[in-house]
């Protein structure tokens, strides 16, 4: 799988909305390789475009269509100021449940500390998240080259994720969590309290 995470800020929520929705009806229907995306903005304006796409080829492929590069030079007005842009083929997929029925979607974002642990860490929690985590239906984790990574967090309802984080959890996975955080140490939380979800 390849991922690209397109990030900004915007003052204009409604605008950027309706380029989503016209590149879900015009062109994702051409669109080459693509398995699916999720997209929102943030109460204070910050937004984020995520796509996955079958391979990096496929994905390049379909920015060079002529009809996609129109969409995004319209879409790239949306925003204020510069947008960043990050990419990756290694990707870590995990589900719960249907991810396409969240209703609440959290991005975390930080720096790598301990790759290798930070892989071990993740194949164990799959388990442990699906009884004690019912609101989490899947993550998906991109760690980019420049040590940076971003997990995408699927939850049923943020009533329901919030709840959730309150409550006491065994001793074991309390452990797991506390070594997931120093192998993973997030900066930054991004939440999609109305997230928009595609996919083929």
């Amino acid at each position: 799988m390849f991922i690209q995470v397109i990030e900004g800020r915007t003052s204009n929520a409604e605008a950027l909305d309706r380029q989503l929705e016209l590149w879900r009806q015009e062109l994702a229907p051409g669109a080459i390789g693509y398995l699916g995306s999720t997209a929102g903005v943030t109460d204070s304006g910050d937004a984020i475009l995520i796509a996955r796409f079958e391979s990096e080829a496929a994905a390049r492929a379909n920015a060079a269509r002529p009809d996609q590069t129109a969409w995004w030079s319209d879409t790239e007005r949306c925003f204020d100021g510069p947008v960043r842009f990050h990419d990756s083929t290694d990707v870590a997929d995990m589900r719960l449940g249907d991810p396409d029925q969240a209703r609440f979607v959290q991005v975390m974002e930080g720096h790598i500390a301990d790759r290798e642990r930070a892989k071990q860490l993740q194949a164990t929690s799959e388990p442990l998240l699906h009884d004690l985590r019912p609101d989490v239906l899947g993550t998906t984790t991109a760690f980019f080259a420049d040590g940076e990574f971003a997990e995408i967090v699927y939850f049923s309802s943020e009533d329901e994720a919030r709840r959730a984080e309150t409550q006491d959890v065994p001793d074991r996975a309390a452990s797991m969590l506390a070594d997931l955080q120093q192998a993973m140490p997030v900066e930054r939380y991004i939440d999609l309290t109305q997230p928009k979800l595609m996919r083929v």
